[in-house]
C-alpha cells in the first residue's frame, strides 16, 4: 500500500487550507493532514465548533507542524481573500486547498424563498468560486505541486426530489471543478490538479443535527478522506464514495439511468416517476 504521504502535494511543511474545517469531513481532512506534517489552516463560521477543532488539530500535528483556526464566511469573497492572505503570510506557499464549507438548509420549491435560495447558492457554489479565485492564482505562481479538492454531492448528479436549491448549488460545484480541472491542464508544465470529491451518505454535523447517532449505513468523515487519500495516489478526478448501504456498482447504475434520461427523452427525474418505477428496479438489478 502506498503511503498516504505520498502524493507530491501532501508533503511535511506543505500547508493544507480547508473551509468548513471546524467538524464533519473537513476536520478529518484536517486532522489527517496535520498527521503527516502538514501545516493546516482550517475556516468555518461556527467559533465554537473552531476552537474544538483548534485542540484537535495541535493534538494530531507531528513533525513541528503548525496548525490554525479562522473564521470565515465563504459566500463573503473579502473574507475568503483574507483567508488567503493569512495563509501566505503564516505558513508560505499553499499546497492543498479543499473548498468543503456546505450549507444544508431547504429554501423550498423552485418558485418559493428566492432570498432562500440565494443564500443556499452563496455558501454552496460562490463559497467554491470565492476559494478558488483567492488561491488558485497564488497556487500556480507558486509552480509546485498542488491540489484543490471541492466537495460535491451526488445529489449533484443525480438531483433527488427534495431539496432543488441544493442540487443545484451541488451540481454547479461539479461544472464548476471539471472546467477547472480541464483548464489547468492547457498549461504547460503545471503542477496543480482539481478533484472532485462525492461523499456518500456521511455522517457530518449536518447529519448529526437530524440523527444524534450514526446510522450503520452512514460512512464516518474519517472513512470518506482515506478514500479520498487513495483516490489522489491515482489522480482520480470523479472520488466518487460509496457507504455503507450504497456500493460503487448502485451509485454508477443510479448515474446511468439518471444520463439515459436525457438520451431516451424520458420525462425529468424519471427514477422517481411512477410510470418507470418498474423499468428503474429491473435496471438496477440488471
Amino acid at each position: 500500500m502506498t503511503s498516504r504521504a505520498s502524493h507530491p502535494a501532501l508533503q511535511p511543511g506543505g500547508t493544507a487550507v480547508i473551509t468548513g474545517g471546524a467538524n464533519g469531513i473537513g476536520l478529518a481532512a484536517g486532522i489527517q493532514y496535520a498527521s503527516m506534517g502538514m501545516n493546516v489552516l482550517v475556516a468555518d463560521r461556527d467559533v465554537d465548533q473552531l476552537k474544538v477543532a483548534e485542540g484537535a488539530l495541535q493534538t494530531a500535528a507531528a513533525n513541528g507542524a503548525k496548525t490554525m483556526g479562522r473564521t470565515c464566511d465563504v459566500s463573503i469573497a473579502a473574507e475568503v481573500n483574507t483567508l488567503a492572505q493569512i495563509a501566505k503570510e503564516t505558513f508560505g506557499d499553499v499546497s492543498v486547498l479543499m473548498n468543503n464549507a456546505g450549507a444544508g438548509m431547504n429554501p423550498g420549491k423552485p418558485w418559493e424563498n428566492a432570498d432562500g435560495w440565494k443564500k443556499l447558492l452563496d455558501v454552496n457554489l460562490w463559497g467554491v468560486i470565492h476559494g478558488v479565485h483567492a488561491f488558485v492564482p497564488a497556487m500556480l505562481d507558486a509552480g509546485k505541486p498542488g491540489l484543490v479538492i471541492n466537495t460535491g454531492s451526488k445529489q449533484g448528479i443525480t438531483r433527488p426530489p427534495g431539496n432543488s436549491a441544493y442540487n443545484l448549488s451541488k451540481a454547479g460545484v461539479i461544472a464548476f471543478t471539471e472546467s477547472l480541472a480541464h483548464e489547468l491542464r492547457q498549461i504547460e508544465g503545471c503542477a496543480l490538479t482539481a478533484h472532485l470529491l462525492v461523499p456518500g451518505f456521511t455522517y457530518t454535523g449536518m447529519i448529526s443535527q437530524f440523527l444524534p447517532e450514526k446510522p450503520d449505513a452512514a460512512w464516518t468523515s474519517e472513512q470518506v478522506v482515506d478514500f479520498m487519500l487513495k483516490s489522489l495516489e491515482t489522480n482520480d478526478f470523479y472520488i466518487l464514495c460509496p457507504d455503507n448501504d450504497v456500493s460503487r456498482e448502485m451509485d454508477e447504475r443510479r448515474i446511468q439511468w439518471n444520463a439515459d434520461d436525457l438520451i431516451k427523452n424520458r420525462p425529468a427525474l424519471s427514477r422517481w416517476h411512477a410510470d418507470y418505477a418498474d423499468a428503474f428496479a429491473d435496471f438496477v438489478k440488471s
